[in-house]
């Protein structure tokens, strides 16, 4: 059974309607019966597709699994590398506001003892995954392997994650090449912490969350609060994502709501003072690779083309939940969707998403 809501621009929504009835002309019209049947073709035992459009928003939810102690939209969902969208936005805030450059080299930050050299691996390296590290520290896979189909991640730590990264000897030079790294930006939470004085997750709190009033949203599980994950036959289920080291990379989870929140936010700047010109600093495109430059990129997002204007996303996933985030200026449109299912071969979640997004 799916449940349409709709509400106006910046709050959550107050009202239900379980048989909407479009106006005339409403550009919302046909919105609950297109995600409803995304949130049937996502196959998982929860799942949340909830779209703004100028402000006014449609959230629809369901799944195959028992409805949980409180209503699905209302709960909070790991979100993955969807994560790196919120560490985009602080380090551009961080830039922004003069407290930052972007240009520091993240080992002299760190404590490294190593002379810098010529080409140092920097902060805007490091978010634009060009510091040529790889996905994952090298002894990434031997710590976790014990952990592998519950939470690999927990067994490497903050200390680990610095160590490895003063340690590794890039093979090319830092802004040559593009490389998607959560190792890299995993170092880039534990910079920004080491450069301010103050943790990652207390950057995040006090930076965008709070200007945000994203009160659903946190990078530490809370029991109750958070939808359960599962597997990829949508069964079993698994313990929350505990992203050890790497949660500047991973660990944001946030209700449906708080997701529109934060994407209406980069679709008008001006109603958040304090991080207008990062929300705009997040749109410029920064890199450009592939054949005929065709794939962009800014400090936060993927940036591709339409007909209309560009649009902007980034999706995520832990074992057992994924999610997708994107927006367009252009329809002044934006999507979040989350599940609670591990991605398997072919599924059709972030696709579905996507498609709806681009088709605006």
């Amino acid at each position: 059974m799916t449940t349409a809501y709709r509400a106006s621009w910046p709050g959550p929504p107050t009202g239900r309607e379980d048989e909407p009835s479009p106006n005339p002309g409403d550009e919302n019209a046909g919105w609950p019966e297109r995600l409803a049947e995304a949130v049937s073709a996502a196959d998982a035992p929860d799942t949340v597709f909830a779209l703004s459009r100028h402000g006014r928003r449609t959230v629809v939810t369901g799944g195959t699994g028992e409805s949980p102690g409180r209503p699905r939209d209302r709960l909070r969902y790991e979100i993955g590398s969807a994560t790196k969208a919120f560490t985009g936005l602080l380090l551009a805030h961080l830039t922004d506001s003069g407290r930052l450059t972007g240009g520091e080299p993240a080992a002299a930050l760190l404590g490294g003892r190593r002379p810098p050299g010529r080409t140092p691996v920097t902060l805007a390296h490091l978010v634009t995954h060009t510091a040529g590290l790889p996905a994952l520290p090298a002894d990434f896979y031997l710590r976790a392997l014990p952990a592998w189909r519950t939470n690999p991640y927990a067994r490497y730590p903050d200390a680990r994650v610095v160590d490895a990264f003063l340690r590794h000897r890039p093979r090319r030079r830092p802004g040559t090449r593009w490389h998607y790294s959560n190792f890299g930006v995993a170092v880039l939470g534990q910079a920004l912490g080491a450069a301010t004085g103050t943790d990652w997750r207390d950057l995040l709190a006090g930076h965008l969350l709070t200007p945000l009033a994203l009160h659903d949203t946190a990078p530490v599980p809370a029991d109750g609060l958070d939808a359960v994950g599962h597997g990829k036959d949508g069964t079993g289920t698994l313990p929350a994502f505990d992203a050890g080291g790497f949660r500047a990379a991973g660990a944001v989870r946030a209700t449906p709501h708080d997701l529109l929140t934060f994407l209406e936010a980069h679709l008008e700047p001006d109603r958040c003072p304090p991080l207008a010109g990062a929300l705009r600093a997040v749109r410029t495109p920064v890199l450009r690779r592939g054949f005929g430059h065709r794939h962009v990129h800014t400090v936060a997002w993927f940036r591709h083309p339409t007909d209309g204007g560009p649009l902007y996303f980034h999706s995520g996933a832990t074992l057992g939940q994924q999610a997708f985030l994107g927006f367009r200026p252009d329809t002044g449109t934006a999507l979040a969707a989350v599940c609670t299912r591990r991605f398997r071969s072919g599924d059709p979640f972030v696709s579905t998403a996507y498609a709806l997004l681009a088709e605006q």
